[in-house]
């Protein structure tokens, strides 16, 4: 009863397994609508939640607006007021520092790596 070789298709495997896949979906219809229903039970079941009174509502807004709000202050350090610069199409654009104040700080940072030769650390 063996059928050894031959080219094409199975369709006789084709047609079982096609047959064991509609009888798992009909199976898990049947599943899906059993859970629908039990569902439906237990939510007409369940106990609501106890409804709270508007009067505790209104009690609590009121409260809500007597609390005094966290004051926030918005100070700018005169120094970032200086570092500022508005352009006519209102674009703020931090100032370019002077060539002096540069100039200065090349200097510093000139020292600085000079001590750091001297040492021996570069």
């Amino acid at each position: 009863n063996m059928k050894l070789g031959g080219l094409g298709p199975d369709y006789e495997a084709i047609k079982e397994k096609k047959q064991k896949l509609e009888l798992q979906k009909e199976y898990s219809r049947q599943i899906k609508e059993y859970n629908m229903k039990n569902i439906t039970v237990v939510q007409s079941v369940l106990p609501t939640k106890p409804q709270v009174s508007s009067v505790s509502r209104q009690k609590a807004l009121e409260y809500a607006k007597k609390i005094p709000r966290p004051k926030t202050y918005i100070t700018r350090h005169s120094d970032q007021e200086g570092k500022e610069e508005k352009t006519p199409n209102g674009i703020i654009l931090p100032k370019i520092p002077s060539l002096e104040t540069l100039w200065n700080r090349h200097e510093k940072e000139k020292e600085v790596v000079a001590a750091f030769e001297a040492l021996h650390i570069l």
